[in-house]
């Protein structure tokens, strides 16, 4: 269940970060809504998921998969390019997250 709202927390962010950008620095209002409501749920659902995730093991995840997740978004709906170094630093922040998640004991609470 934690994870499930991690999850939720992560595409709501996306969500939200995307129309930040189409809310044209909050001038139009329905990507405007979207945004606010959308970090709304991110942190209720984060804070929900930290209720089994210790914090630190969350926040990675949450940030290091929402930032790679908005790239692709950015490269896949705006047309963003990405260059070789930011291929390769979003590998390594999936490598990092996958390396806290199934090597370390880090996330599990104690």
């Amino acid at each position: 269940m934690a994870y499930a709202c991690l999850l939720v927390a992560i595409l709501a962010e996306v969500t939200a970060t995307f129309c930040l950008t189409l809310s044209n620095g909050f001038t139009r209002l329905g990507p405007s809504c979207v945004t606010v409501v959308g970090y709304g749920v991110a942190f209720y659902a984060l804070s929900l998921a930290l209720r089994a995730i210790p914090t630190g093991v969350a926040y990675a995840i949450w940030s290091g998969v929402g930032t790679v997740l908005i790239t692709l978004v950015c490269r896949v709906v705006l047309g963003q390019k990405l260059d070789l170094a930011a291929i390769g630093g979003m590998a390594l922040i999936l490598a990092g997250v996958l390396v806290m998640n199934l090597l370390s004991g880090t996330g599990h609470h104690g």
